[in-house]
């Protein structure tokens, strides 16, 4: 007695996924990101920090300097009346905010490069203040 044995799922079937040129690849490649996506990514997260910079905590100040005369020391008193804030008529925001790396801001005032003013800052990805991912206030 002859057993015949059929394979239902034949080897010649299978195919790989294709790449770029006509290249097969394996699933684990054909699954990555692409540096397009990656920096898409990135600037995308860069543009929440300019939001957070020139919107919501911009606003926060402007309030506060409107209120008392003066912008805060630091950006608790947004938070909590300080003693010389007069005419404080916060909180001007509801939590302290942290740039989207979840670093905290960085506010000084009177600002190094706005004398008149305050400088805020995040540090972007690096986390270090100084170099060239920093997202400014003062930079136009």
């Amino acid at each position: 007695m002859k057993i015949k044995i059929q394979n239902k799922f034949p080897i010649s079937n299978f195919q790989f996924p294709i790449g770029r040129n006509g290249v097969h690849c394996g699933k684990a490649i054909a699954n990555a990101f692409t540096l397009v996506e990656m920096l898409l990514v990135v600037m995308i997260i860069g543009i929440l920090a300019v939001a957070d910079i020139n919107g919501g905590i911009k606003s926060a100040l402007g309030a506060y300097e409107v209120d008392n005369g003066f912008y805060p020391k630091s950006l608790q008193d947004l938070l909590v009346q300080p003693a010389n804030a007069k005419n404080w008529h916060g909180p001007y925001l509801d939590k302290l905010p942290t740039d989207p790396w979840g670093n905290p801001y960085i506010y000084y005032y009177p600002g190094k490069h706005s004398a008149n003013s305050y400088d805020l800052l995040s540090t972007g990805p690096s986390g270090k203040e100084g170099n060239e991912d920093n997202i400014v206030s003062w930079a136009k």
